[in-house]
């Protein structure tokens, strides 16, 4: 049985935004969201090396549609109205964000402003909406003549 979270990372996640906690803690993260009647969705996003694969990896995780627009204001409605499904909120952990990659600086920038301006649709809502992103370095170089795995096949 996995360990609660202390007191004030949950009144954190009640509150909504950004969490500060460790990759190490989602399992406990998930089982607090869950007693507090919170939806937990986790989005993979190890393999995504371009925007594209980015919001591929987020609408999946929150079972939305795949053919919504590839652009940060179609995830925010997609954000939104998985907010507006819910009861009382969302968590969203975003694993393996490879933010080190300068092709996905301006994008991983982009992304937590959507992810601040639903966290404040949420409030507006009386909802919440929490989220984790665990921020790891560049992906690895391909070995010379494979070609990286695509996402679509992750």
């Amino acid at each position: 049985m996995a360990k609660k979270m202390t007191e004030s990372a949950a009144n954190a996640m009640l509150n909504g935004g950004e969490l500060q906690l460790k990759a190490s803690e989602q399992d406990k993260t998930q089982n607090q969201a869950e007693d507090a009647g919170l939806s937990f969705f986790v989005a993979d996003c190890d393999k995504a090396r371009n925007r594209s694969a980015i919001l591929r990896a987020l609408a999946k995780a929150v079972d939305y549609p795949v053919f919504f627009g590839s652009d940060m204001d179609a995830l925010l409605d997609c954000l939104s109205e998985t907010v507006d499904e819910q009861k009382k909120g969302v968590v969203l952990w975003i694993q393996q964000l490879h933010s080190g990659d300068p092709s996905l600086t301006e994008d991983v920038q982009q992304l937590q402003q959507v992810l601040e301006e639903t966290h404040a649709y949420a409030q507006e809502k009386k909802k919440v909406f929490a989220y984790f992103i665990e921020h790891v370095g560049k992906h690895s170089a391909p070995e010379p003549g494979v070609a990286p795995q695509p996402y679509a096949e992750g």
